[in-house]
């Protein structure tokens, strides 16, 4: 054992990219973090401006060390480093003290679990080996839970899941928020880093819940613009001069309610990114003002006849092909090639029916630890049922899915199939639905061949929900050769 502890500790930082939120007001302090990580190829600092940036960087991006200085803290009993303790115990973290106050560091040290603190001045060359340090212990006990669980699993007679699937190196790759193990996915965020390194604009197409907002930070997060705003708006269901005023902003009186200026999305993130979801919607003549503002960085806000600029990269996301629309005339082409300087398409869940194990295990990673609930891994049987499902919701009905798993979960046991809401467990599985174990219908050869043919694209139609192009993607056929199939054996949707 003592020479797999030296293995580790060994590895446990070659060759990992690790990202380091700083949360201060202090420049001293900034100054020490940037040169300490600054120049370091290993480390990633993202600077925070108070504690409600900490909170939604943890959520947005995938962080490994907290350094929080007290003094931005206005509660030194209720603060973001303490409920970091439970809300992302795997991040590492590290406490900066003010000098005059030592029990309060003490206390609010305690209260976080942090590695060390440190009091002010602080030197660069201690906090970076503090870092180090605190990166290390926190891969240990991640690596010592992955293998106390493949230790319980392994003595439970193939019930649950391979040990494999937990492997100590984590079973499955990250871009940020996203997890994947699947080459579909795997394409698509080597593609989305190198559309980080650039400033071009990105259309990102996918379904609803397939995590194109969480893609577009990713983007945002591993680029030059990292330390700079990120601002959403959805443009879907929204009034062209609403959206204008957001994005554009307005001065005191453009319109009735106008009672003050405001400065628009687009200034206000002046440096940095804005991800416009739904561009798919937005009507013709604000088509013309995006391009506008695509071709020459211009911000006219209404009723003012200035006109400023802004530097700020465009994500565009779209649960509607842009290109279908370009052809049916319901979108601007030139509109379009302006946005796709590059152009991410994130598959639906149900195409990648892989991802569901490695999504299942670090969903229960996130929450089991908000409710308080240890849990195990999941029973083979439910993990079987969780990827036959087809998922209309994509990977936000399958976090929803597992966050009540775990709520209703017995402590320190397994997600079974009794803890399945009823649309999934009601689902019939790979195993119980092989065409091998199928009893064919009919008296002669051709009657039986026709059952099972009958069976298979009905099995094949389902799974797709019905999507006739897909499902005749799958078995290799036309889609005038699936419709003739489903007219000759009278097949409906249910």
């Amino acid at each position: 054992m003592l020479s797999l502890f030296s293995i580790c500790k060994e590895s446990c930082l070659v060759g990992t990219l690790h990202t380091v939120l700083l949360v201060s007001d202090d420049p001293d302090v900034i100054a020490a973090a940037q040169s300490a990580f600054g120049a370091e190829s290993d480390y990633r600092l993202i600077l925070c401006e108070d504690e409600a940036h900490v909170v939604d960087r943890l959520q947005q991006i995938e962080a490994h060390l907290l350094v929080a200085d007290a003094g931005a803290f206005a509660n030194d009993l209720d603060n973001a480093l303490i409920s970091a303790r439970i809300s992302q115990p795997s991040v590492a973290r590290v406490l900066i003290a003010k000098p005059d106050d030592p029990e309060g560091a003490a206390e609010i040290a305690r209260r976080a679990a942090t590695y060390l603190y440190l009091v002010k001045p602080v030197q660069a060359e201690l906090l970076r080996l503090v870092a180090k340090r605190a990166l290390e212990l926190s891969e240990l006990s991640r690596r010592h839970r992955l293998l106390s669980r493949e230790f319980k699993i392994s003595i439970d007679d193939g019930i649950f899941t391979q040990a494999e699937e937990q492997s100590v190196q984590g079973g499955w790759s990250q871009f940020e928020k996203l997890v994947y193990v699947s080459p579909k996915m795997a394409d698509l965020c080597a593609e989305a880093k190198q559309a980080a390194q650039t400033d071009l604009p990105v259309v990102i197409h996918g379904e609803t819940g397939t995590g194109k907002e969480l893609l577009a930070r990713a983007i945002h997060f591993n680029s030059t613009r990292m330390n700079s705003p990120m601002h959403v708006q959805n443009c879907g269901g929204v009034s062209e001069s609403t959206l204008h005023s957001e994005l554009f902003g307005h001065v005191r009186g453009a319109f009735t309610g106008a009672v003050s200026d405001r400065l628009g999305l687009f200034r206000a993130a002046d440096g940095g990114t804005v991800f416009l979801d739904e561009i798919s919607e937005i009507s013709p003549s604000f088509q013309v003002s995006l391009l506008r503002f695509l071709q020459e960085g211009e911000v006219k806000p209404l009723g003012s006849d200035k006109v400023t600029r802004a530097d700020v990269r465009i994500i565009a996301a779209s649960n509607r092909r842009l290109d279908e629309l370009v052809e049916r005339g319901e979108f601007r082409r030139d509109l379009y090639y302006r946005l796709k300087g590059f152009e991410l398409d994130i598959p639906p869940l149900r195409e990648r029916s892989e991802d569901v194990a490695a999504l299942v295990q670090f969903f229960i990673e996130k929450y089991a630890g908000v409710v308080g609930h240890r849990v195990l891994g999941v029973a083979k049987d439910a993990l079987a049922k969780l990827e036959a499902y087809s998922y209309p919701g994509n990977v936000r009905e399958l976090e929803t899915e597992v966050r009540r798993m775990v709520a209703v979960a017995d402590q320190g046991g397994y997600l079974v199939t009794r803890h399945l809401s009823p649309a999934i467990s009601s689902v019939q599985t790979a195993a119980a639905a092989d065409p091998m174990m199928f009893e064919p219908e009919g008296a002669s050869l051709k009657e039986m061949v026709e059952s099972l043919e009958r069976r298979i694209v009905t099995q094949a139609l389902e799974r797709h929900r019905w999507n006739q192009s897909r499902a005749a993607d799958q078995l290799g056929l036309s889609r005038v050769g699936l419709a003739n199939k489903i007219k000759r054996y009278g097949l409906q949707d249910a």
